[in-house]
């Protein structure tokens, strides 16, 4: 059985916003202004090539399909080739390699990935669908690089949920230039 884990870059103040640049945020890149250092690369990297799939939303998606198939490296490699499911109502034709777009009920078309795959179906980005995965309780772990710093504005990772959602703390590490590495699982779960 697969499982859906959230990695996100996030700042001190939860902002998940256009961390790359790439959105036309007015802070967009601040992921860059920090060094994560070659062990949080290493982070990344491991993430990535242990991944079975990736599950992103609309905007998150089109982001990658436009930067991802003109890279190349092992990173950009695994990205192409992998198998990329798009929760969306209204894209219909995903131009990316290995794309499946996923329009049915969420929690039902979770489960179909989690039955066919052995492994983890990363989440990058992709906020509206997180905060809906995690509202869900669908999400089997979430992993937050967090940055020393605070935006005061942009999209947050958490909004309302319906319940009180308790996580246990499983890792945490400070890499680089003081990001700090969190990972967590759903209280009660191993």
């Amino acid at each position: 059985m697969g499982r859906i884990v959230v990695t996100e870059f996030v700042s001190l103040d939860g902002v998940v916003e256009d961390p790359g640049g790439a959105e036309d945020f007015k802070y967009g890149g601040w992921s860059f202004e920090v060094s994560r250092g070659d062990e949080g690369d290493k982070f990344k990297l491991d993430e990535a090539m242990s991944s079975d799939a990736l599950l992103l939303g609309r905007v998150t998606y089109e982001g990658f399909a436009e930067a991802w198939p003109s890279r190349d490296g092992e990173f950009a490699d695994k990205f192409n080739t992998m198998p990329k499911y798009v929760v969306s109502s209204s894209l219909e034709d995903p131009a990316w390699a290995n794309s499946t777009v996923l329009d049915g009920d969420l929690a039902e078309e979770v489960g179909k990935l989690k039955a066919e795959y052995e492994g983890d179906i990363v989440v990058h980005g992709s906020v509206q669908l997180v905060q809906a995965l995690l509202d869900r309780d669908l999400v089997d772990e979430l992993r937050l690089m967090v940055y020393p710093l605070v935006l005061g504005a942009g999209k947050r990772l958490f909004g309302e949920t319906s319940d009180k959602k308790p996580l246990r703390l499983v890792e945490s590490k400070t890499v680089g230039d003081g990001v700090t590495i969190l990972i967590f699982q759903p209280a009660g779960e191993t």
